[in-house]
């Protein structure tokens, strides 16, 4: 596959991110993640040639195999959870992981990052909305994730992550949103301002701008449907 549509595709979604910053008086950058999961590695050279550097992936292993094909330097994210036996292949190859959602996940990923001499820069998934099928910790846990995390060697805590429930509904998606933008707002200290809030995906990014959204993880409204 080629992508062809891509760059254009991005150009349509940087428009509606000004557009929309505009209209709710917001100036800070906002990241994509191009979202490659189940795209094969060539989707990863295309999103560097569109002038995306940052790609997601779902799995650990997926991204492994597809950066020994990729000559691209780009910054691998890690979006999907992060199971604790696969920690140590982590802080040699990926800048962030999204999806810290538990302690024990946190400490595994920092033994890890101490034995390889390096530090990752960790959010810690929350889910707000409470929906029992997806991965996160519960809003009011999240304080004391961030502190454990903060307290561990080898991870650097950026911020916070939520996916939104599957729905069409603008409302519901800015709620949920906005609740993760105000429970940043109660965490944050000096020390640790949680400056990022990673929400927002092809479904409704549009929502999580309007909300304050920092980092955006998209796939398919750039790359279309996935193959695998």
């Amino acid at each position: 596959m080629t992508f062809e549509t891509l760059a254009d595709n991005l150009a349509r979604v940087r428009a509606e991110i000004a557009r929309i910053q505009a209209v709710e008086g917001l100036r800070h950058p906002v990241t994509i993640v191009a979202v490659t999961k189940g795209h094969p590695a060539t989707a990863i050279a295309a999103a560097w040639r569109a002038g995306l550097p940052d790609v997601g992936e779902n799995r650990v292993q997926e991204a492994l195999a597809k950066a020994e094909t990729v000559a691209e330097p780009v910054r691998w994210h890690l979006i999907g959870h992060l199971q604790t036996n696969k920690a140590r292949f982590v802080p040699a190859r990926f800048v962030m992981v999204h999806s810290i959602d538990t302690p024990r996940v946190a400490e595994a990923l920092s033994r890890a990052a101490v034995q390889a001499d390096r530090v990752v820069r960790v959010l810690v998934q929350v889910n707000v909305a409470g929906e029992g099928q997806k991965s996160g910790c519960a809003s009011a846990e999240a304080g004391a994730l961030v502190e454990r995390c903060t307290a561990l060697p080898g991870l650097a805590v950026g911020g916070l992550m939520t996916m939104a429930p599957f729905t069409d509904d603008h409302g519901i998606q800015r709620r949920t949103f906005a609740a993760l933008r105000e429970l940043r707002d109660r965490l944050a200290t000096a020390a640790c301002p949680l400056e990022e809030l990673s929400m927002g995906m092809s479904g409704d990014y549009p929502a999580a701008v309007a909300e304050g959204a920092t980092v955006l993880r998209l796939g398919t409204v750039l790359f279309g449907e996935r193959t695998a």
